[in-house]
């Protein structure tokens, strides 16, 4: 394998398809920039909000990545380098790119609301309630599940009590962060200070939070206790207006993600004219092809496609959007810089691979396969240390980014269970309005998420990958009947919505038939639990797939009749 030669001609594959079918859709679906978007036209100053576009992609691809095109991709790499990097090229160009942008557009079509919304309108209601219980229990299982990672991440004490002083520099400067953020977003918004002055103003801001940070580490709190504070966080980073936080930190962190990107770049161009540019990772591992479907098309989420960035571009970024020409660079674009991030991660484990199948966490195979390529170039050996100290950082930054964003989403998704459709929580009456109401509805998610991340996700995370991709596969559903019911074309989304229905039933058959066996050798609570759920998440997948395709089909036949 070629590392330098891959990553090239991959990136370049991806330019091509962002111009060339991004380009296509964005004529296809007929993209307006004299239609007012939801963030002009139902401007509150809370959740709607118009961002300029490198502020908006800032927040959309911090909340978008988290550390999902770096944990799949490496953990795919047991299947060889040549599956994962077809799957990244061809699922994120044909499938995820194509999901995300859809999924961003038909929102702002419909007045910025989430994809339940969409699927209300050009599905049923049914279809409707089962999409946001379900969406809302797998936000849930996000908001655990990453205020755990968290809040491990930010834990001051090593196992046996000692000061653990490299987690205490990512609270430090995590927490300075968020600070310089808020001070950003004022004068940006209250200010009127100019975005360039203001961006260069806030790099240099991150240099000196980071020589903070790894100059003075002075928090050291327990990991239950960091779930306390983070959960306090969320719970008020969640119902703040965007302008206050969420856009201008979103924005600034991409900045951490720019410098990864370059981080990287550096690194597979130094280690390839090191001598280095050959690894002995296999093209395809022959032993696993008897399981490659549907574990790869699972595994690799985020770096392909992911349902939860439907959440996220229907969520948050269509409140936001300026005009809407701006939805193909971020959501479309947002998906393929995921992609490129997927091919470095790759890079990062293949250059470790001479010494066979790395350890660790795939995090830490991404900080150590990267910094050992930097530490190659002459002169800078010295760095690999604080690389991997930065890289570490970024990745728990973006994970930050999901948990609110997350917490966020899942306050829209409890709201609009309650509401009709056009309505506000003031305008719903008794238990409805109170449990629409948007501090309730956060306060409630945040109660529910930070206790089960303190008390065992871990039982029911394993489904996490099935339930993702399920919630890919009906988003391409609710987006190709919306553009259907128009009378736009909708056959870029027959393929995508068929196989990772296909790729979800098949894993979920899977899971049903192993736990199965599993109990049938004696009661296990795990077991247990992954059977009922991976069963309700079957029998959702056929229910909203017949209802969808009942839609789509049944009234094209009519029409042709």
């Amino acid at each position: 394998m070629n590392m330098l030669l891959i990553f090239l001609i991959g990136c370049a594959v991806l330019v091509v398809g962002y111009i060339l079918y991004g380009g296509w859709l964005a004529k296809t679906w007929g993209v307006d920039n004299s239609r007012p978007t939801p963030a002009h036209e139902l401007e509150d100053g809370m959740d709607y909000v118009p961002a300029k576009a490198p502020v908006l992609m800032g927040h959309h691809f911090s909340s978008i990545a988290g550390a999902g095109p770096i944990n799949g991709p490496i953990q795919a790499a047991v299947f060889g380098w040549l599956p994962v990097v077809l799957w990244v090229l061809i699922g994120g160009i044909f499938f995820g790119a194509v999901h995300d942008y859809g999924a961003l557009f038909a929102s702002i079509r419909h007045k910025g609301q989430s994809i339940g919304e969409v699927i209300n309108a050009n599905i049923g209601t049914r279809a409707k309630k089962l999409f946001i219980i379900f969406s809302y229990l797998t936000l849930i299982l996000v908001v655990a599940a990453f205020a755990s990672i968290v809040a491990g991440t930010f834990n001051g004490f090593n196992a046996d009590g000692t000061l653990n002083n490299t987690n205490s520099t990512v609270a430090v400067i995590s927490i300075l962060f968020i600070v310089m953020a808020i001070i950003f977003g004022y004068f940006v918004y209250r200010k009127g200070a100019p975005i360039g002055i203001a961006s260069v103003v806030g790099c240099i801001g991150i240099i000196i939070c980071l020589f903070i940070g790894i100059k003075y580490p002075v928090i050291h709190l327990s990991m239950t206790t960091w779930m306390w504070i983070i959960g306090a966080y969320i719970l008020v980073a969640s119902i703040a207006p965007v302008w206050i936080l969420l856009q201008p930190r979103d924005y600034l962190s991409s900045f951490l993600l720019y410098g990864m990107m370059a981080i990287a770049a550096i690194g597979v161009f130094g280690a390839s004219f090191a001598g280095h540019a050959v690894t002995a990772m296999p093209a395809i591992v022959p032993e696993k092809l008897n399981t490659l479907f549907p574990t790869l098309f699972i595994t690799i989420a985020c770096g392909a496609i992911s349902g939860f960035h439907s959440l996220v571009g229907s969520g948050t970024s269509s409140k936001q959007l300026d005009k809407e020409s701006d939805a193909k660079p971020i959501a479309y674009g947002g998906m393929l810089i995921e992609c490129a991030l997927a091919l470095v991660s790759l890079c990062a484990v293949a250059f470790l691979w001479v010494d066979g199948a790395p350890a660790g966490t795939p995090t830490q195979v991404f900080a150590t396969g990267l910094s050992k390529m930097v530490a190659l170039i002459p002169g800078l050996a010295g760095a690999e240390t604080t690389l991997f100290a930065l890289l570490i950082l970024t990745v728990s930054v973006f994970c930050l980014t999901s948990l609110d964003t997350a917490t966020r989403l899942a306050r829209y998704m409890f709201q609009e269970f309650w509401l009709k459709p056009g309505e506000t929580y003031k305008d719903a009456k008794g238990i409805k309005a109170i449990l629409a109401n948007p501090a309730v509805a956060t306060a409630i998610t945040v109660v529910i998420g930070v206790s089960l991340g303190m008390n065992g996700y871990a039982t029911i995370w394993p489904l996490f990958g099935a339930a993702n991709q399920l919630l890919a596969a009906l988003a391409l559903l609710a987006v190709c009947a919306w553009l259907g019911n128009i009378g736009k074309n909708n056959k870029m989304f027959y393929l995508p919505m068929v196989f990772m229905l296909v790729v979800t039933l098949t894993s979920l058959y899977q899971t049903i038939t192993a736990k199965i066996a599993a109990l049938s050798a004696g009661y296990d609570f795990a077991a247990a639990a992954q059977l009922v759920l991976g069963a309700l998440l079957f029998v959702l997948a056929i229910v909203l797939a017949v209802e969808g395709c009942i839609t789509i089909f049944g009234k094209k036949k009519a029409a042709a009749n």
